[in-house]
């Protein structure tokens, strides 16, 4: 099945988690391109900047506030497009909460409450938004997980299990998609440590303010990413060399991973900032005054070669596995032809009315 993405000029997008980091980043980006962009997040005050951010600079965007936890809150998301633009070309679920604490110290709320935002959010965001693309006649899910829906990393549990959901769920709906032969995209964006407000706002018993191990990179390195997925069809996209050499790490020898991240994961993550013993932060309830772009980081990487050859290594893959596809199918018509000439019949489900075996998904 051939996939074609509109142009982001021609585009309405959603952005879940807008109010700031990678989402507000990428919501800028998609409107100074020319898409029509609702945004939604638990802030106000951050949604409401960002659309007189972007009708300043000649952009169109509207608010829809949600909680993603609710689905029947991120539905009316979905809904918003269509009334306000006609339909919804892209999905981009970008919001999270996260907490900082050695696992022992969670308590059941803390634990489902991430998982509720984190994991069953990214579902509800897919389950709304899926019958409206398809209405339009196709388009694009793009899901953020992290480096960490591969690569665990102490004192954050629950938001590395719910990471790690996403990679499961976004894996399983490509999949689906492509044998129903629904012409969705599902595209999982998988960042290294990045400058946003999240480790700001995030509930911490650290004692001390958190942050990402380095190096950093800028949000709008992902948003790049995130825009080549709304146009080109892409499976995964790793940002950051740090975080594409610690995947390759975690392939060749898990066991080593495990012995760094356990030696030096904890420390690379605390600042010196004290706390108090627990800083509420934002998972229950939305902060103010961090509704911005960058979080609280100096210098940080505003590229990055290696995921700019995982975009384009997506977009030659992409004519490759449609010419695979059709010399399986070719193949699996040849084979059928000779059994039928042999006087035997085809195997079920070998037939030329089937797929071809091992044919690439939609976003392949």
């Amino acid at each position: 099945m051939q996939l074609t993405l509109k142009p982001i000029a021609e585009q309405v997008a959603v952005v879940m988690g807008a109010s700031s980091g990678i989402g507000r980043k990428t919501a800028q980006e998609l409107a100074a391109q020319g898409a029509k962009v609702v945004v939604s997040a638990r802030s106000i005050p951050g949604l409401d900047s960002l659309v007189e951010e972007i009708s300043g600079a000649g952009g169109r965007a509207v608010a829809q506030p949600a909680d993603v936890s609710d689905f029947d809150q991120v539905a009316a998301v979905a809904q918003r497009a269509v009334d306000e633009f006609g339909g919804l070309d892209t999905w981009v679920h970008a919001a999270a909460v996260t907490i900082y604490a050695p696992f022992d110290q969670l308590t059941p709320e803390e634990l489902r409450r991430v998982i509720d935002v984190d994991l069953i959010g990214q579902g509800y965001g897919a389950l709304a938004a899926v019958p409206h693309l398809k209405e339009r006649g196709g388009g694009a899910l793009i899901h953020i997980s992290s480096m960490l829906a591969e690569r665990s990393y102490p004192l954050q549990a629950p938001y590395c299990a719910a990471k790690h959901g996403i990679k499961g769920l976004v894996d399983s709906m490509r999949i689906d998609f492509a044998h129903q032969e629904i012409p969705i995209s599902v595209t999982n964006i998988m960042p290294a440590s990045t400058d946003t407000p999240l480790f700001d706002k995030a509930r911490s018993k650290l004692g001390v303010v958190p942050t990402a191990p380095p190096p950093v990179y800028d949000a709008a390195v992902v948003a790049r990413a995130i825009l080549d997925a709304a146009e080109h069809p892409q499976r995964q996209i790793v940002v950051g060399g740090a975080g594409k050499a610690q995947l390759l790490i975690e392939k060749l020898s898990p066991r080593a991973m495990d012995v760094q991240t356990a030696v030096g994961g904890s420390a690379m993550q605390r600042t010196d900032e004290p706390t108090g013993a627990l800083r509420p932060g934002n998972l229950f309830e939305p902060v103010t005054g961090l509704d911005t772009v960058e979080g609280h980081f100096g210098a940080t990487r505003s590229h990055s070669s290696w995921t700019w050859v995982d975009r384009y290594r997506g977009r030659l893959a992409e004519p490759v596995g449609r010419a695979a596809t059709g010399l399986a199918a070719r193949a699996g018509r040849l084979i059928s032809r000779e059994g039928r000439g042999n006087g035997h019949e085809p195997e079920s489900g070998t037939g030329p009315s089937e797929p071809a075996a091992g044919a690439p998904t939609a976003s392949s």
